[in-house]
């Protein structure tokens, strides 16, 4: 096993598991009821754990590459346009989707028209220590799977400014997400990461 390798295998062992669990029981109770399309999906793991406590939902993806077997429908997309009507989900998902594309503005105002609540977990990147660890936390959990990632990390204010472009107003944020197992995350404190709720202002195009 080469040193790529080990790395991968550690970070299956030690995070992602515990990832998954933590963030659909963190995503679970914000989102609407009705149907809820998760932008960037992968293969779907988070969204099969969530229907156990929200049997009220109903979840489909959309992802640039369709992996075999994934644990819920998914439809292939071009990462750019959702083909899909306006309000046509009662919520959207983005699950660290937007850090992986250079300029997320146009995806995210796609988001923000198809859907009636748009519901985000991301990087918070206020300084340029906060920006080396997301890069390095990016790199373990990517480079064994030859994920191309661009580290745009956004700062809170950044964040707030894009939100503001495409006509979003925050309903609930939190930067306490605790993704990660003692002793990582006597580094890795919360902080890093955020979760929020928005809603797309009513009437305005989001083209």
């Amino acid at each position: 096993m080469n040193i790529i390798d080990a790395v991968g295998f550690l970070h299956g062992k030690l995070v992602f598991g515990r990832r998954v669990h933590t963030l659909a029981n963190a995503i679970a109770p914000l989102l609407p009821s009705g149907r809820i399309l998760d932008v960037g999906c992968g293969d779907g793991a988070l969204d099969a754990l969530i229907p156990a406590d929200r049997p009220d939902v109903q979840i489909e993806g959309v992802d640039i590459m369709v992996r075999p077997n994934p644990h819920i429908s998914v439809k292939e997309f071009d990462g750019r346009t959702l083909p899909y009507a306006d309000r046509s989900f009662d919520g959207v998902l983005l699950v660290d989707v937007l850090h992986h594309i250079e300029d997320c503005e146009p995806l995210l105002a796609e988001c923000a028209r198809v859907g009636r609540k748009v519901i985000i977990k991301d990087h918070i990147g206020n300084s340029g220590w906060q920006r080396w660890l997301l890069k390095l936390m990016d790199w373990v959990g990517n480079r064994p799977y030859k994920v191309v990632v661009p580290y745009a990390y956004l700062s809170v204010q950044k964040w707030d400014e894009l939100w503001r472009r495409i006509g979003l107003t925050t309903d609930w944020r939190t930067d306490r997400v605790n993704l990660y197992p003692f002793p990582v995350s006597l580094i890795l404190r919360p902080g890093l990461h955020f979760i929020a709720v928005l809603s797309p202002k009513q009437g305005r195009s989001q083209r």
